[in-house]
């Protein structure tokens, strides 16, 4: 699985980083930062999702309130 994250539409609820571990505050932005990804388009940083760790992506995802994340199965279909 793999998750997509738009910073720019982020707005800095921090809700993501409650629910899982790869996010972190960037409190000077007042965005979140996907840890270990890489910015695939302007504004957008994607990475891969360890098995052990795809409830807790999918529950950021989730809990987002602007869907500033995806997540994608391996087949590339959007799952949440």
């Amino acid at each position: 699985m793999r998750v997509e994250f738009d910073r720019d539409v982020c707005i800095g609820m921090f809700q993501c980083v409650a629910e899982w571990d790869a996010f972190e505050e960037d409190t000077d932005a007042g965005k979140a930062v996907l840890q270990d990804s890489e910015e695939v388009e302007d504004g957008v940083f994607a990475r891969e999702i360890p098995e052990d760790e795809e409830f807790d992506a999918k529950f950021a995802a989730r809990s987002c309130p602007v869907d500033a994340i995806a997540v994608y199965d391996d087949d590339g279909e959007q799952v949440v």
